[in-house]
């Protein structure tokens, strides 16, 4: 492989789960670039507080999850499917992150995501009201202010889609992901309530994931299942009409890198949920840019939103927009940002762009050695 070397080569190690995909595929890319092995540093040493680093690292902090043992640490129950614990999650993982970043900074070392940053991502009321702050458009929200509303319970959210005239709403744990905990609330006058969602409840009132969307009907389930969950804090936001591709709702994930939009991937699905674990698909993104003109639309300005709503999160290298299509295709708004949606297996960067032909780790890759003066090619995957 030919190359060009200018400037210092970064070495990296990366804060993980060591059998995770996510750790493999960011390796897979380091190796790829020719650049020295990735050092991990599992998240087990760092909830330990025996990890250390090394001078000169650049740290890459990964997900937490799909370790049963991480999950009981920082979550408090056995099992990993449970949906309950998320404020104890976001207080450990949130302390984790600090301790990850004086260590790093004790060690001088570099990280790719700020403390701070990755605080807010994790906190959908803070996420949001960042968001709205910066004017980038969101669903309207209660619960992120000004001023915000705690949600102690289904009476408080009942009375926060009364008043703010929401008979749709999504109603979210304030630090899940996955959709964990999130569920899609339609309702039509006293008593007429529907909810769906991928929680499921068993006899002893305890709330786990699914794999599986259900519907739950009425009103006596929906508030049980909000009022198991206020505990951790709830996020309310208006449900948004989405635009559909062959039927189905969809919206898109942005991957944004360095301030640049390079990876799309279109989600679409029978139910609200267009998460792929889920049931979502992948859709057609060539449709989408053809919708999107054929409405009037600018699809360089949607994605230029997702760099706007990325620019929130200045210490983060790399985030993933969740960007919601209105009915139509001409309007957008921004779901959420997330500080690990770069999980997007095979797909590779928008034609024309600085990331086209690699993958969402490839281009995290580029951009460190671009910013570092380092040069070389990187193979395309």
């Amino acid at each position: 492989m030919s190359s060009s070397v200018r400037g210092c080569c970064p070495r990296f190690a990366v804060v993980g789960n060591p059998d995770n995909r996510r750790v493999a595929s960011f390796e897979a890319a380091v190796r790829d670039a020719g650049l020295p092995p990735v050092r991990r540093v599992p998240w087990l040493q760092v909830l330990s507080g025996t990890a250390v680093f090394e001078p000169g690292e650049t740290v890459r902090i990964d997900s937490p999850g799909e370790d049963p043992r991480v999950e009981r640490l920082l979550r408090g129950v056995e099992d990993p499917t449970r949906v309950e614990g998320s404020a104890r999650w976001y207080a450990g993982f949130t302390a984790a992150v600090a301790e990850v970043a004086r260590a790093a900074e004790d060690a001088r070392a570099r990280v790719l995501g700020s403390a701070e940053d990755i605080a807010v991502l994790f906190d959908k009321r803070l996420c949001h009201a960042r968001l709205a702050d910066a004017d980038v458009p969101v669903p309207a929200s209660p619960t992120s202010g000004p001023p915000a509303r705690a949600v102690e319970g289904w009476s408080d959210v009942r009375a926060l889609m009364r008043e703010h005239r929401m008979p749709r709403a999504f109603v979210k744990l304030a630090h899940g992901s996955s959709a964990s905990g999130v569920l899609a609330v339609e309702t039509a006058g006293p008593g007429r309530v529907r909810a769906s969602t991928s929680v499921e409840r068993d006899a002893r009132g305890r709330l786990f994931n699914s794999l599986r969307v259900r519907r739950y009907t009425t009103e006596r389930e929906v508030g049980a299942i909000v009022d198991a969950l206020a505990p951790d804090g709830l996020h309310v936001e208006r449900w948004l009409p989405k635009a559909t591709q062959r039927g189905r709702a969809a919206d898109l994930r942005i991957v944004v890198v360095a301030g640049r939009a390079t990876h799309a991937v279109v989600r679409t699905s029978a139910s609200p949920m267009t998460n792929l674990h889920l049931g979502g698909a992948r859709g057609d993104l060539d449709e989408v840019r053809a919708a999107v003109s054929a409405a009037g639309g600018c699809w360089r300005e949607a994605l230029a939103l997702c760099e706007r709503a990325a620019a929130c999160f200045p210490g983060t290298l790399c985030v993933g927009v969740d960007l919601l299509p209105a009915t139509g295709w001409r309007r957008f708004a921004v779901g959420e940002v997330n500080a690990f949606g770069d999980l997007l297996p095979g797909l590779t960067g928008l034609p024309g762009g600085a990331a086209e032909g690699l993958d969402t780790y490839a281009a995290q890759v580029a951009a460190v050695m671009d910013r570092s003066g380092y040069r070389h090619a990187v193979t395309a995957r």
